[in-house]
């Protein structure tokens, strides 16, 4: 979309195809674009019939510092929620906080730092509201405490808090927030993570909310995913897996599985992990055509045991 609108400042108008010549995709993807530059507040128009296209409004004259502060921050945010983590997307990122007018720098900065785009726990539907995620967005970029009701595991919940880091994991996008201090600086001893799809109702408060002096979002949503995958791994097992199925086991398991070296037939012997010996001997379970478990043997009686359960059930069936 930034390179979309470099080309939309240098002409009076282009076309779709002409954008998707330019950027090498296909004609709806660049029409997409073009529509997602629209909807998120970019002064730009098309216009239909022959010798139609999309232009700017003030033409090639306009550039990024004609963008207002709310159109400056939703666009951002149209870009730090796009999937991928490739070194273009990053890039652009860069270049775009760079270009935005000068007061508006801060608070696109503070998205652009605070969201970030992480590899998958498992399988994760999408069940993130985009709504949600864009206000929290916004009340980071303007420094403001929220109010969330949000339905936990110990039922549902309300609460003031500073939003300082959202991330995802897979298409499940998570909060970190902290607690205020009087000054409504977060308190970063009292940080929480909560799932985005589990607030019910979020409300942006006229109260300030800002991250601590020297807070680094990067290094607190990675502390806060290890101490999750400390808790995920704490049971483990060595798996002898066939040469085709190693790479699709590993990225079943994520950081949950460490590659050792190949014995002497070529197969790999691969330690995985989870929570408890029943969790990991169930999502073993699906890979006997490909795996073996090989130690501990408390995983290789739970599985015993998940087969003569299928078996039971399945016999009564067939009965």
């Amino acid at each position: 979309m930034i390179q979309a609108l470099l080309l939309l400042q240098g002409r009076p108008q282009i076309t779709a195809a002409e954008l998707a010549a330019e950027l090498e995709v296909s004609v709806p993807t660049a029409r997409r674009d073009l529509e997602a530059l629209a909807m998120s507040g970019i002064p730009i128009y098309p216009t239909r019939g022959r010798g139609g296209g999309w232009r700017l409004i003030g033409g090639a004259r306009t550039d990024l510092t004609g963008l207002t502060e709310g159109e400056a921050t939703a666009l951002l945010i149209a870009i730090a929620q796009s999937a991928g983590t490739d070194p273009e997307r990053v890039a652009a990122i860069r270049k775009f906080v760079r270009a935005v007018p000068e007061p508006f720098r801060d608070g696109v900065q503070r998205v652009a730092a605070a969201t970030v785009r992480d590899v998958p726990w498992g399988e994760a539907g999408d069940h993130a509201t985009a709504a949600t995620l864009a206000q929290l967005q916004r009340a980071i970029a303007r420094m403001r405490q929220v109010r969330i009701e949000y339905d936990g595991s110990h039922g549902p919940s309300e609460t003031d808090t500073v939003p300082l880091v959202v991330g995802s994991r897979g298409s499940t996008w998570y909060l970190l927030a902290g607690s205020p201090l009087d000054d409504g600086t977060a308190d970063q001893r009292r940080v929480r993570t909560y799932r985005i799809d589990r607030i019910r109702a979020l409300q942006t408060l006229p109260l300030r909310g800002a991250a601590p002096a020297g807070f680094d979002s990067g290094r607190a949503w990675s502390e806060m995913v290890q101490r999750v995958e400390d808790m995920r791994g704490t049971v483990r097992a060595v798996v002898r897996v066939q040469p085709w199925a190693v790479r699709a086991l590993c990225d079943r398991f994520g950081v949950q599985a460490r590659i050792g070296t190949p014995d002497a037939e070529g197969a790999a012997r691969v330690e995985v992990s989870a929570h408890t010996v029943e969790a990991l001997a169930e999502q073993l379970a699906g890979w006997t055509g490909a795996a073996e478990v090989v130690e501990p043997p408390e995983v290789r009686a739970a599985l015993r045991m998940l087969g003569e359960r299928i078996t039971a059930l399945y016999s009564a069936d067939s009965a």
